[in-house]
């Protein structure tokens, strides 16, 4: 009686062929890529979340604009703080030895906060174009390991000259495994992908708000 066939994940991985080893190898590591990406933005969007709320506490306790300055520094931790100094820095530099205003203050200050806040979304973003992409080629990859371990599979049924299920079954499970660890990569990949970009675009939505209510407050100064 001829031994049962062992179809366990790593009994299919090791029958395969070293052209769908690999393919197997690229998702799994694809998949780890991504959850490490995954991880690292929701510790970091959750961080700048807490951080925005504490400064804007600050920012609007009354305390005054020059004295919080003081306070956090030319050079902070937090976006938001990094975003208000960048436009007070600008306003300090905008104001001659006499103590009035160089011209163009206001669009200096808006240009200034602009670069703070692309530096600030350049950061939040990073990582998430590899969800999008694991996401968008996971499939096709684990895809192209099945089309390969088919034909494979039906060359060793031709060279056998046996249809049996017996024989036929362990080489179709072990292609369809890497269409299964591709779609493992890219399922993840697309859900956190999308709610990554979502939570992002909500934050830096909040600076650029914090900008123009900053802006407004420094022109209305200017005004008096």
């Amino acid at each position: 009686m001829e031994a049962a066939t062992d179809f366990t994940m790593w009994a299919l991985f090791a029958r395969a062929t070293i052209t769908v080893k690999l393919v197997m190898i690229l998702l799994m590591a694809a998949s780890v890529w991504c959850w490490a990406v995954i991880v690292d933005k929701i510790v970091q969007y959750r961080n700048a979340r807490t951080e925005a709320d504490i400064f804007d506490q600050q920012f609007w306790s009354g305390e005054p604009l020059d004295a919080l300055f003081d306070q956090i520094g030319a050079d902070p931790q937090g976006a938001s703080q990094k975003i208000f100094a960048a436009g007070m820095l600008e306003w300090r530099r905008s104001h001659r030895q006499d103590g009035g205003l160089i011209a163009g203050a206001t669009a200096r200050i808006d240009r200034s906060m602009d670069v703070a806040i692309a530096k600030e979304a350049a950061r939040l973003q990073k990582g998430l174009p590899v969800l999008a992409t694991v996401g968008s080629t996971a499939p096709f990859v684990g895809l192209f390991g099945t089309v390969w371990g088919i034909m494979n599979a039906f060359i060793e049924i031709a060279e056998a000259q046996n249809t049996n299920l017996a024989v036929v079954a362990p080489g179709i499970a072990e292609a369809l495994l890497a269409t299964g660890l591709g779609l493992l990569a890219a399922i993840p990949a697309v859900i956190f992908y999308n709610k990554l970009s979502a939570d992002s675009d909500r934050i830096i939505a909040g600076y650029e708000a914090f900008a123009d209510e900053f802006a407004t407050i420094l022109s209305r100064q200017l005004d008096s």
